[in-house]
Parts: structure tokens; sequence; C-alpha cells
């Protein structure tokens, strides 16, 4: 369990990283900039791929964990990573269904 909320922190970070490059290509679709930097397409569409799907994992892994916690099954995972998640998974259901 906790190798998988490590992983699920990873996935989380991979959605914010997501989200702000949305941002920034739709904002730099209004304002035309000169690009100095070579783009790199195949990290963006691997940081969008892992960042959709942490949606998925993060809401399997709040379920889990609280069946677990529900039975007092003991875990040793720090809760900062649960709070973490929480707050996350409202952000992801949010940007999923009401800001696109």
């Amino acid at each position: 369990m906790r190798f998988f909320s490590k992983l699920i922190v990873i996935l989380n970070g991979s959605f914010l990283l997501a989200v702000l490059l949305r941002f920034i290509e739709l904002n730099n679709k209004k304002n035309v900039v000169i690009n100095a930097i070579e783009p790199l397409p195949w990290l963006t569409s691997i940081l969008v791929i892992m960042g959709y799907t942490a949606i998925i994992f993060n809401s399997l892994f709040l379920l889990v964990y609280f069946i677990f916690f529900a039975f007092n099954v003991k875990m040793n995972i720090p809760k900062w990573i649960i709070i973490f998640n929480v707050v996350i998974l409202f952000c992801q259901l949010y940007f999923q269904f009401f800001l696109k």
C-alpha cells in the first residue's frame, strides 16, 4: 500500500503538470510568441496520459484506503499523502467535469 500511495502522488503531480501545460498552451494560442525552446511533444503526451489516468487510480486508492480505515487495518501511510490525494481528487473532478 505504501508503494501504491507513492505512485499515486507521482501521478497526481503529473496531473498538475498536465493542467499547467494545458493552460500554457491555451495562453500561447492567444498570444503568438516566438518559441526559443524546442517543444517536447513526447514528454507532454506522457504527462497528459499519466495525469488523466491519475483520476482513476486516485479514486481507487482512496476507496481502498477508506475501506481499510473502516475495518481498522493498520497502514503506515503518512496523513499528508491522504490529505493531498483527497484535495487533488476534488481538483481532478472539478477539472474533468466542470472546467472543460
